[in-house]
């Protein structure tokens, strides 16, 4: 069992190897930017908005040229949304030094999952019915989940990394399974970079909490 572990983490990390080698300067900058994005965005800094709307913009570009158009597509969403989600930092504070963290009820978590489950269930029906599609209904599910929690990225709702979390997890196992090791990787240090995100998020979260109660005595 073991030896097959590690063999499959060598042919992971040998294949990883040989797609970072084959990479154009273009698919690496989108990288690159991807993770800058994460990284910006867990310290609170607008800047991560810079990098999203220009890796996602590269990425436009790679999707396009490959004839992947849905992915294409979504990334025109995530372009948007770089635009609102530097907006909403900008200005939406409302006299505030920036805008605050917020945390969702969990009715509304409620709400949220059921829709995602909901689109997802529909596109991948629609999916298995009219494509060849690879895990339709997972792939669904990731997909309307990141659109939904880019929202949230936008609102500084703090509870987007736990469902980056559960959102990259599944991400891996698909690109595991379609044998893209390097995009399984790369979503492997997201992961990292997730979990100190919620750690940060959660102790500003609460040191506001604290502000606001201090202010209200």
């Amino acid at each position: 069992m073991e030896t097959h572990a590690l063999t499959v983490m060598n042919e992971m990390f040998s294949a990883a190897q040989s797609a970072i080698a084959a990479m154009s300067v273009i698919e690496f900058s989108a990288v690159l930017l991807g993770v800058l994005y994460l990284l910006l965005a867990m310290k609170e800094n607008i800047l991560c908005w810079y990098a999203a709307f220009v890796s996602t913009a590269l990425s436009i570009y790679i999707f396009w040229d490959v004839e992947l158009l849905m992915e294409s597509a979504l990334q025109i969403y995530y372009l948007v949304m770089a635009v609102y989600g530097w907006y909403q930092w900008k200005f939406g504070a409302r006299g505030k030094e920036q805008l605050p963290i917020v945390s969702w009820p969990f009715q509304t978590h409620l709400w949220l999952l059921m829709l995602v489950i909901g689109c997802s269930i529909l596109s991948g029906f629609l999916l298995t019915e009219n494509t060849s599609a690879a895990w339709p209904y997972l792939d669904s599910f990731t997909t309307w989940g990141s659109i939904v929690t880019t929202y949230m990225v936008a609102k500084k709702v703090l509870e987007n990394w736990i469902y980056w979390l559960v959102i990259d997890f599944l991400s891996i196992f698909l690109y595991l399974d379609r044998g893209l090791y390097l995009y399984a990787l790369l979503f492997m240090v997201y992961i990292v970079i997730v979990i100190f995100g919620l750690l940060t998020w959660t102790r500003h979260y609460q040191t506001q909490g604290q502000k606001t109660l201090n202010n209200s005595i």
